[in-house]
């Protein structure tokens, strides 16, 4: 129960001091079986949590905490796991072993001993976009419209048709933890990226192609700033394949960071592309 000192008229120093004395110095604790001496100060210095709040001098509770058969203060929690929030009450800091599997767990007794901080520590932060995959709107997240391109069936092919290039790329990231790769959680692809030569990439990808990076440029022209307004990679395959281009070659490069130096979670960023060629 949260309770605040400006409701109540301050006591006498003699009546403080009897209150105060209510609990010991050091306090022995059971917790899910585990012993713990730790001292009174420590469980109170974080007046917010609930360890504050039951051991808080102005509560005179002592008599109230439940107490296993040798006088413990007892405490229905993961035993295994208090030693980390213990940890954290007396340096405002927890370091866990490597490839420390109960951080989910932890965070859950984080959240019930109202250790927000704590919390964050133990929650691994979202990847910020970069200022590029800001750009593209909820118009293009949307548009799945029907594909206005140029490209005629195979029998209307005619001999002359051009030759080139075409290489899309994209950028993906997830973060994943050690806890379990269940996890994980997977972005989005934010923008597939296309190269080669601008008539190629318009006969291709028609009215689904956004220029807006790379505008007024001659079709003999090359870029590599035109994107496509969908995000599905496959529909950009689909497209590639009806007008006649074939895989020929792809690469991948893979990076992780970790994402603050408390936890062990990785931000894996990888970015792809696939060549495609037309005789």
């Amino acid at each position: 129960m949260a309770l605040s000192g400006n409701c109540r008229t301050q006591p006498a120093a003699k009546e403080q001091g009897s209150v105060q004395n209510s609990f010991p110095d050091v306090i022995e604790l059971n917790v899910g079986g585990q012993v713990y001496y730790t001292r009174h100060t420590t469980l109170a210095n974080n007046p917010g949590s609930l360890l504050g709040k039951l051991f808080s001098p102005k509560s005179n509770a002592s008599n109230d905490l439940a107490r296993d058969p040798k006088g413990r203060y007892f405490i229905d929690r993961d035993g295994f796991l208090f030693r980390y929030v213990l940890d954290y009450l007396r340096d405002k800091q927890v370091v866990l072993p490597d490839h420390f599997p109960e951080k989910g767990r932890l965070r859950k007794e984080a959240e019930y001993f109202q250790l927000p901080d704590l919390v964050k520590l133990l929650t691994p932060e979202e990847p910020k976009p970069s200022p590029e995959e800001c750009l593209h709107s909820d118009y293009e997240d949307g548009s799945q419209g029907s594909d206005q391109r140029a490209c005629p069936p195979p029998s209307l092919v005619p001999a002359d048709r051009r030759s080139g290039f075409i290489t899309v790329g994209y950028r993906g990231s997830c973060t994943a933890g050690r806890e379990s790769q269940t996890d994980a959680r997977f972005r989005r692809v934010p923008r597939i990226m296309i190269c080669g030569r601008i008539a190629l990439a318009k006969e291709v990808f028609g009215e689904t192609l956004n220029e807006s990076r790379d505008p007024d440029r001659t079709p003999e022209r090359y870029t590599s700033r035109f994107y496509l307004k969908f995000k599905h990679l496959e529909r950009s395959f689909d497209m590639l394949s009806e007008c006649g281009f074939q895989m020929v070659a792809c690469n991948s490069s893979v990076t992780a960071s970790f994402i603050n130096q408390h936890t062990d979670d990785k931000t894996w960023s990888s970015y792809t592309e696939y060549v495609f060629y037309r005789k």
